[in-house]
Formats: structure tokens, C-alpha cells, sequence
């Protein structure tokens, strides 16, 4: 057993003693025997990296990963190819939503699933990291007004799993600001940067609800407090996108938990385009019938508008191998 693991040489490089004093073995060299291998591992083939290894990798790199090259290909198309091909798979993943999805509520609750992911991921980096950078607190009050609003709204005139969804979103958030206000971690707030304050945005919101809100049997203390959590919802991220820009290169975990919030009105928005392909004539009625569904209308294409710019400069930077947000001036 153990002649299986010597060397195939003897001693100082020379050939193997024969066995039982037999005729000895023809040196190296001599009458055809192979020459000895380099030592250390040098140019001749050994199994320490000689031809044959490298032979093997130039194979081996001539293999070629179709997913690299799909990036590849990518990156190198214009801008208005890219937008072309963007369009194109958001078109192709409604069709596939169009097709395997029965009931079309279920989009409302995969966008508030997105949502609570985000704030979940917001949370992780700050109680692991013990870091607050990047993120903004007037967005996180906003979300958490028109979180308690809903909830309050839904208690008082429905209340179904999106209530459940919402009161997860809504403790969530709340954890988020008792770091970002109770914890040793609001050192890390850059208070500078988050300069849009909560008021100057639910001032507006809350005048435009006076104005439009929907005229339904409930009392109306109800409708008006639905229509400022419907406007409030769609521009409640626009300090943390002034926030983002102010810093110029946005922080990965906040970039994540922003991502998660247009992907929530992704599926927001193909709930209604989806209604549309259905022959819901309802919806097209109902923007004739007064200033509320034009209001929602609006307040769908305003936060889509928001998000629609960031979540394009998120996948841009990873398509190109990045992972780095950085966002131009003049995006919100």
C-alpha cells in the first residue's frame, strides 16, 4: 500500500531500484525512457499547473455565461433602446400576470408585501449595521399618518387581510422611527440632508381632500380622511428621494427598501390596467362622474412618475455590475 503513494523516482532524481535484484531500469532519456518532469511544478505537464491545466482553462474560458453576455449586450444599447426594451418587459410581465392570476386583488396584496419588505429591510440594516444613513425620518412619519389613517378607515368600513397587511407595514415603520428617534443609532441620522419636513407635504394633502374626496354613504369624516390617505400615500416618498439626491450616492439597503416601494405600485398599477384588459367598463365610467376618480387617477400617475425614475437608475447600476445608485440632479 504504501509503494502506491512514493514517488515514481528514487533517490537524487534517479530511476526506481529494480524489484528482487532485477535488471536495472533504463535511466531517463535513454533508450526512450520520458524525461523527468521540472521540479517545483515548472513548464512541463504536472498536476501542479503545467500545459495540460492550461490548455484545460483556455477551454474552460472560452465557455461562454449566457447571462454576462446578456449584460453585456445590454450595456451596450442607448438610453432610448433601453427605455424601448423596459417597456417592453413591463408589458410582457403584465401579460404573464394577465394570464396566471384569477383574482386581480391579489396584486394589491403583493404590493403591500413589497411595501412591508421594505420597511423590513430598512430595519435589518439599522439594528444590524446600528446605521441610519441614507434614510429619511419625514418619509417614515408620512408612511406611518397614512398607514394609521388606513387602518382607521378600514376598522370603521371594511376590514379584510389588507387591514393585516397594513397593521405589519405600520409596526414596522413605527420600529423604525423609535431607532431613528430612542436609540443610540440616531447619531447616524443626517438630519441635514432630509430637508422636505413632513408638514409642508400633509398641509397640501390635506386641503386637496376637502376639495376632492369620494362621495360615497359613509360619513364624511371617513371619505375626506381616505382622500388624504390616498394623497398622502403617493407622494409620502418624495423627502426621501430629496434626501437621496441631496447625498448623491444613495446607501444599498435604502435603495432596496425605495426598489420595493415601486415594485409595490407595480403591481399597484397592473391591478388597473389588468381591470382595463378585463372589459371593466366601470373604471373608464367612473372618470367621468366627478373630481375623485380623476384625484386617484392622478395620484396613481404622480407616485408611479416618482418611483418610475429611481427604480430605472437602480437597475441600470446593477446591470452594469455596480450595485451603486447615483442619482442626477433634477430627478424629483
Amino acid at each position: 500500500m504504501y509503494n502506491q503513494y512514493r514517488p515514481p523516482t528514487g533517490g537524487f532524481g534517479g530511476p526506481p531500484p529494480p524489484p528482487f535484484g532485477g535488471p536495472p531500469a533504463p535511466a531517463y532519456g535513454q533508450f526512450g525512457g520520458a524525461p523527468p518532469g521540472p521540479a517545483f511544478g515548472g513548464g512541463g505537464p504536472s498536476s501542479h499547473g503545467g500545459a495540460g491545466r492550461d490548455a484545460n482553462d483556455d477551454k474552460l474560458s472560452k465557455v461562454k455565461d449566457p447571462l454576462l453576455t446578456a449584460v453585456r449586450w445590454l450595456k451596450g444599447r442607448s438610453p432610448q433602446e433601453k427605455l424601448v426594451l423596459g417597456c417592453l418587459a413591463g408589458v410582457v410581465v403584465l401579460l404573464i400576470l394577465w394570464r396566471t392570476i384569477e383574482d386581480h386583488d391579489t396584486l394589491f396584496v403583493l404590493a403591500e408585501v413589497a411595501h412591508f419588505v421594505g420597511i423590513g429591510l430598512l430595519a435589518f440594516k439599522m439594528y444590524s449595521k446600528r446605521s441610519a444613513a441614507g434614510l429619511s425620518a419625514q418619509t417614515q412619519i408620512l408612511t406611518t399618518i397614512f398607514l394609521i389613517i388606513r387602518l382607521y378607515c378600514s376598522f370603521m368600513m371594511e376590514y379584510d387581510i389588507h387591514t393585516i397587511l397594513d397593521g405589519m407595514t405600520l409596526l414596522a415603520t413605527v420600529g423604525v422611527l423609535y431607532a431613528l428617534w430612542f436609540t443610540p443609532i440616531k447619531a447616524t441620522y443626517q438630519a441635514d440632508l432630509d430637508n422636505v419636513k413632513f408638514y409642508y407635504v400633509v398641509i397640501p394633502c390635506v386641503v386637496m381632500a376637502a376639495i376632492a374626496h369620494p362621495f360615497t354613504s359613509h360619513w364624511i369624516i371617513f371619505r375626506v380622511l381616505w382622500a388624504v390617505c390616498v394623497y398622502l400615500e403617493a407622494v409620502s416618498v418624495f423627502p426621501q428621494l430629496r434626501m437621496m439626491q441631496n447625498s448623491k450616492v444613495v446607501e444599498r439597503f435604502t435603495a432596496h427598501y425605495v426598489f420595493c416601494l415601486g415594485l409595490s405600485r407595480f403591481f399597484s398599477c397592473a391591478h388597473w390596467i389588468l381591470q382595463l384588459l378585463e372589459g371593466n367598463r366601470y373604471l373608464l365610467n367612473a372618470l367621468g362622474s366627478g373630481l375623485w376618480p380623476v384625484m386617484v387617477l392622478l395620484s396613481e400617475i404622480v407616485q408611479t412618475a416618482i418611483l418610475a425614475d429611481f427604480c430605472f437608475y437602480y437597475v441600470k447600476s446593477y446591470a452594469q455590475g455596480s450595485g451603486i445608485v447615483r442619482l442626477p440632479a433634477g430627478i424629483v
